[in-house]
């Protein structure tokens, strides 16, 4: 019997069955984190662009709920100043999803399926993932969180990405509202796409701990908004980069604090 997409959450928003191991990126010559599985060969893997200012460790606990999933994440630490280049940062996550491919990660004990890699970011790193996503393809499917128009214009990137789009939009986001963001992405979007808004997030409420920059960004950590994104984005991504359809429900289905806005596509499952 299928599964109701309540329960499919409530599932997917605790952590997943793998014990994880963190690494640095430093190894490729590139600031940033790795988290992985602590074994698993084949597979998916993730490339996260962080927003305007953040460290990619304020993401930690999202990039550690994936890889508890069997998800491997690659993170770039590059390009956090205010005047950090959104085009350069796309070519990091490009290189981080290279890294991710190409170099036996652990002790030689998890490898990655170069035919399942996708993107993801917040902010102005969800724009980035955009930008990077519509250069590249090899990437399969693309999550952001609150993402922010970029330069060059992530909306009109988004018309050349014709893989599976998921993008979250902050209702309360004072930094980059929806309708001139999140939602001019997903309308451009070149593939299958699904908006949803969870109506009381902020724009930093995707974020976790405390940083200075909320002295100049509106918004803060909430529990609710990484809950919720958390299972989203590993429901979306197992069922796009590994088949897992028993989560189908989940990725088509409206929930309770996360409903579909837009829905560019009907066909949005079901499409690998």
């Amino acid at each position: 019997m299928a599964r109701k997409a309540k329960h499919l959450f409530d599932e997917l928003s605790r952590p997943g069955p793998n014990e994880v191991l963190r690494g640095d990126l430093a190894l490729v010559g590139m600031p940033g984190l790795v988290f992985t599985p602590k074994s698993g060969l084949g597979l998916p893997a993730v490339a996260f662009g962080h927003g305007w200012l953040q460290p990619a460790d304020r993401y930690r606990g999202l990039f550690r709920h994936l890889a508890s999933w069997g998800i491997v994440v690659t993170a770039p630490g590059t390009h956090t100043s205010p005047l950090g280049s959104h085009r350069l940062l796309a070519a990091d996550l490009r290189t981080a999803l290279d890294v991710a491919a190409g170099v036996r990660l652990g002790d030689g004990d998890i490898s990655v399926d170069p035919d399942r890699l996708a993107l993801a970011g917040h902010s102005t790193g969800g724009g980035a993932a955009v930008l990077a996503a519509a250069e590249d393809t090899r990437v399969r499917a693309v999550a952001t969180l609150a993402a922010s128009q970029t330069k060059p214009f992530a909306s009109e990137a988004a018309r050349s990405c014709g893989m599976p789009g998921l993008h979250l939009a902050a209702g309360a986001d004072r930094v980059a509202p929806p309708v001139a963001n999140a939602e001019l992405i997903a309308r451009s979007w070149g593939g299958p796409v699904q908006l949803r808004t969870l109506p009381k997030a902020s724009h930093l409420g995707f974020t976790e701990g405390r940083h200075w920059s909320a002295l100049l960004i509106d918004g803060k950590a909430e529990h609710g908004t990484q809950r919720t994104s958390r299972a989203l984005l590993t429901a979306f991504f197992l069922v796009h980069l590994t088949g897992a359809a028993e989560y189908l429900p989940l990725v088509e289905e409206n929930i309770k604090g996360a409903e579909i806005t837009y829905d560019g596509d009907e066909d949005l499952v079901g499409h690998h």
